[in-house]
Order: structure tokens, then C-alpha cells, then sequence
């Protein structure tokens, strides 16, 4: 079986998740794992409309708006922590009314 074919049926053992569904899953991950994951996404929004994340048993695409969301969160008490959260709005599908 070639790479291509094995990561094909992979794909199709993947649960979509869609529209009227809730998802979350957390991960903790080596920083370079993060990074990869992180640039992966960057690329999707540069380059097109949509992004796609998937994990070994879902895949979760979506088509995001304008404008993005960017947020940065510092606390420095305690112990501190860094969060970086990016919202995407989603994109209507729905065409908008002429006017005549």
C-alpha cells in the first residue's frame, strides 16, 4: 500500500465534524509540536478561505470571515501564563438580496 493510499483511508476513518455540533479537545504537546501546528494554520488563513484541523479520528473545516479576532492574555501573577487565543467568525453561506 502506498503513503498516498494509507493516508487516504485514513481520512475516510475520520469522523467531519459540522455545523450544529459542539467540539473541544485539549492538547499538551512539546512546543515544536505546537509550532508545527500553529504555522500549519497560518499558512491555511494566508492562503485561502477555509482551514482544516484534524486529529487522528476527526477533522473539523471550516469556512472563516473577515475580520479575525487576535487576542493576547498575560498573567503574571503566580505562576505565570501566556494565552493566545484567535477567533475566526464564521462565513455565511447565504448570498446577499439585490436590489432592483
Amino acid at each position: 500500500m502506498s503513503e498516498t493510499e494509507s493516508e487516504s483511508d485514513e481520512a475516510a476513518d475520520r469522523t467531519t465534524i459540522r455545523s450544529g455540533r459542539e467540539f473541544e479537545r485539549e492538547y499538551r504537546l512539546p512546543a515544536s509540536d505546537a509550532c508545527s501546528f500553529l504555522v500549519a494554520l497560518g499558512e491555511q488563513l494566508r492562503d485561502g478561505e477555509e482551514v482544516t484541523v484534524t486529529g487522528e479520528e476527526w477533522e473539523l473545516p471550516f469556512a472563516f470571515g473577515e475580520p479575525v479576532e487576535l487576542e493576547v492574555d498575560f498573567d503574571g501573577v503566580g505562576d505565570p501564563e501566556l494565552e493566545v487565543e484567535l477567533i475566526l467568525p464564521g462565513r455565511p453561506d447565504d448570498e446577499p438580496p439585490s436590489v432592483a
